[in-house]
């Protein structure tokens, strides 16, 4: 059976970095039931920055929560299934808000790494154009600490991704998987069309990246991107949480 939707909402304006990191620094990290999913033998981090908008939770729209911005470190893995078919699916190391509420929901929903910090962005007004220019997702991490940012700058015409493509492998993974404080496992779908990308100039991560994700990033991250690119998103649809167990079989969760 279907799980029920759980938030409807857009993903646009999104920025998409991704570096090459060890494996030995994601293993701990790996939800119990998945394996990492790597890219031509690469295990991958991304940072995104993107704008929810027009968010509905449980089909109802939350005043002064629809329309926010969102930034996030994940990496990529797969699940297994005994018919054969393969999840492709992202585990978030860290995912900043800047509402305290949204976290709240998130974490307990999904038990997500959310933390809600005061944050801000220059994107484009309205829907994505052909020339969406420079794209910005900065955040303070703590009070009076300077503000840091994930940026690029679209340029050229914007594309489908091929399937040789790094930016194929990086947008088009359509699960979730979150590791339980129980050692289990919780298990979402997310359902989008394949977004339009562009190639960028000048890509920055500028934060205190030991501070915010682990000193075990420090040396990954410290360096030019593998891949980066703008995508311009696409209304998505999360749907409702089931708990992965021992027996590879899915239980849906206690929590809401």
């Amino acid at each position: 059976m279907t799980p029920r939707a759980f938030l409807t909402a857009e993903w646009r304006h999104l920025v998409m970095l991704s570096w090459e990191v060890a494996p030995e620094v994601l293993r701990p990290r790996v939800p119990a039931g998945t394996t990492l999913d790597l890219w031509h033998g690469r295990a991958l981090v991304s940072v995104v920055g993107f704008r929810f908008l027009r968010t509905r939770v449980l089909g109802l729209p939350i005043p002064g929560h629809r329309d926010f911005d969102e930034v996030n470190l994940r990496f990529y893995v797969r699940r297994e299934m005994p018919d054969g078919e393969v999840r492709r699916g992202v585990t978030f190391v860290r995912e900043l808000v800047p509402r305290a509420a949204i976290a709240l929901v998130a974490r307990l929903a999904y038990a997500e790494p959310y933390r809600a910090v005061p944050m801000r962005s220059t994107v484009p007004a309205g829907e994505m154009t052909d020339d969406p220019g420079r794209i910005v997702y900065a955040w303070r991490p703590a009070r009076g600490a300077p503000w840091e940012r994930v940026a690029a700058t679209a340029v050229g015409a914007p594309r489908v991704p091929g399937p040789d493509d790094e930016a194929r492998f990086v947008t088009e993974h359509y699960w979730g998987y979150t590791p339980q404080r129980d050692g289990g496992t919780v298990e979402y779908r997310v359902e989008h069309p394949a977004w339009r990308v562009w190639d960028v100039a000048a890509p920055e991560l500028v934060a205190d990246v030991a501070r915010l994700y682990g000193a075990g990033f420090v040396s990954a991250l410290a360096g030019p991107p593998s891949s980066a690119f703008v995508a311009d998103g696409s209304p998505v649809t999360v749907y409702r949480p089931r708990r992965v167990d021992a027996r590879a079989r899915l239980q849906t969760p206690r929590h809401p």
